[in-house]
């Protein structure tokens, strides 16, 4: 059954391939990334929030990543086993490793919600909440609503690769947007319509996620190519030492943005406190309100660049198991172009749009120094988004290739040993500016050993395929 479900993605044009499984997940991702933003858009224009309510969700932010990190670990190390298998044929293999996941991401998400909601005082603080009082205010009240939803969340997002993998790649895209449009409806309701502020945006959220895990669940009860049975779900530690190691790649992605973001926000509430303006408690929660803009466009990029890679995964582990490296060499190929392709446009409205973009986050109706930052921001921040776009499909690629070492040391390289070391180094020489400058110098080091990942690559496949033919002949 799995041979007849799966094998054209063996045999259909890459490009076709790329395309039904990479814009699903890219629009799943986008949609994850946008429940933060949306909120930020509606809570930026509520003239009785403004920016402490823009500095309070750039706080929790890095927050909600961590249980997403959580989430990817499984669901995505999940996703490339389940294609290795059916490619293998191992049925048995493929719906116990499902069963599985599904036990670990409802224990585990339950435990992330408990840890938040006891020790939500000094997370907030940690991440730069105490920047102002009106700033702590909006982050709290928003965070304990955003935790108690997080059990949905997190399976949500755990299914979604999963839900791919049995070659539903559009109806994992219907269940994340889904969500979202629940979202988008019931934010500007809640904040400008019944003036609930930070818990109206936090509860709009939550009843988007829930809708996601609920249509979740419905498709586990519809799969496709793998029926879960009363035995999927005994947990096996056989299988989930397999699972978890192809999923760490995506979790130390997501963890070490999560540390990247805590370096800067660290670092802007420190020498922001130092500068002329924004060390006025008027303007304290400033830098922080707009870094937290940035980086959400920052996300929206990097959710298409992961999107595209990600997309690949299991028609890279499907192909590979099939003994059929030319077409993963050649889907390689293609998504190096199109990720460079997906960073320039970000490039160019970034730094052609500015201003239009701060005020999409309600900067008309701050003080100019929050405009003037913000144009600041967005053109030096984003100027190196071809390199990030690359780097990061690069990693996810190595990923599904089963290259879980080299995968996992360049993503570790960019972001903890340049996303955390350079927030906190450039500062001291070039003060606040100097948080600004480490995005773009991140990108460009990384880059360079990325180049020769990327030829090396190439070079393993090469050989591959011709030891193959020499086989086959």
């Amino acid at each position: 059954m799995e041979e007849k479900v799966n094998s054209y993605l063996k045999d259909e044009r890459v490009e076709v391939l790329m395309r039904k499984y990479s814009i699903p997940c890219i629009i799943s991702l986008l949609v994850a990334a946008l429940y933060n933003i949306v909120d930020q858009l509606f809570i930026a224009n509520a003239d009785y929030l403004g920016s402490y309510g823009n500095a309070g969700n750039t706080v929790v932010f890095p927050l909600t990543v961590f249980a997403l990190a959580i989430a990817v670990l499984i669901g995505d190390g999940c996703c490339a086993f389940v294609s290795i298998c059916l490619a293998s044929d191992q049925k048995e293999r493929a719906h116990k490793s499902i069963g599985n996941s599904i036990i670990i991401c409802i224990a585990v998400s339950i435990l992330v919600t408990v840890i938040y909601l006891v020790f939500m005082d000094p997370l907030l603080e940690l991440f730069g909440g105490r920047v102002n009082e009106q700033t702590y205010e909006c982050s709290k009240e928003y965070f304990f609503y955003i935790a108690l939803g997080l059990p949905f969340y997190m399976f949500g997002q755990a299914m979604n690769p999963i839900i791919r993998s049995d070659g539903s790649p559009k109806f994992a895209m219907v269940a994340t947007v889904s969500g979202a449009i629940v979202n988008v409806i019931f934010d500007p309701v809640f904040i400008f319509g019944f003036k609930w502020g930070m818990m109206g945006a936090a509860v709009a959220t939550v009843m988007g996620q829930i809708l996601t895990a609920v249509l979740s669940i419905w498709y586990l009860f519809h799969m496709k190519a793998i029926k879960l049975e009363k035995k999927s779900f005994p947990l096996r530690w056989d299988l989930i030492k397999k699972i978890l190691p192809l999923g760490a790649t995506s979790f130390l992605a997501q963890l070490s943005l999560v540390l990247s973001m805590l370096a800067v926000q660290k670092m802007v509430v420190k020498y922001g406190a130092l500068d002329e303006i924004f060390g006025q408690n008027e303007y304290a929660q400033i830098p922080l309100a707009v870094i937290g803009i940035v980086m959400k466009f920052f996300q929206i990029v990097i959710s298409v660049a992961i999107g595209l890679a990600a997309g690949c995964i299991p028609i890279v582990g499907y192909n590979i198991g099939a003994g059929r490296e030319d077409r993963a060499k050649k889907l390689f190929t293609l998504l190096l172009k199109v990720e460079a392709v997906v960073g320039l446009v970000a490039i160019i409205i970034a730094e052609c749009f500015p201003k239009q973009l701060a005020n999409l986050f309600g900067a008309q109706n701050e003080s100019i120094y929050y405009t003037e930052y913000a144009v600041k921001c967005f053109r030096i921040f984003l100027c190196t988004m071809i390199l990030a776009c690359i780097n990061k499909g690069t990693v996810i690629y190595l990923q599904a290739l089963g290259k879980a070492l080299i995968s996992t040391i360049l993503s570790m390289l960019k972001e903890i040993v340049f996303g955390v070391g350079l927030p906190i180094l450039l500062p001291v020489f070039f003060g606040l500016d100097g948080i600004l400058y480490f995005m773009p110098l991140s990108d460009i080091l990384t880059f360079i050993v990325t180049a020769v990942v990327i030829a090396k690559t190439y070079k393993e496949l090469n050989e591959r395929i011709e030891k193959r033919n020499l086989t086959k002949s």
